[in-house]
């Protein structure tokens, strides 16, 4: 079965967005592997909170004019 595991900082995305990766990620595994992929291809989109990751040495927080306008 194809997996794919995407982190993303919380709320930075749309439900939609989160919808677009799933289906162009599973289009991609069909690609690679043929249509039988399909019904088996995994795509777990995982949420990071504020403070949960960093980047440079600095605790990354995301502003708000970047968050997802639907809240999920």
């Amino acid at each position: 079965m194809p997996f794919a595991n995407i982190k993303i900082p919380q709320a930075a995305l749309s439900r939609s967005q989160k919808a677009e990766i799933v289906q162009h990620l599973t289009a991609l595994f069909v690609d690679y592997f043929g249509e039988a992929a399909r019904p088996h291809t995994m795509v777990l989109i995982e949420e990071v909170g504020d403070g949960g990751y960093g980047r440079a040495d600095e605790v990354f927080i995301v502003p708000d004019a970047y968050r997802a306008s639907d809240g999920a």
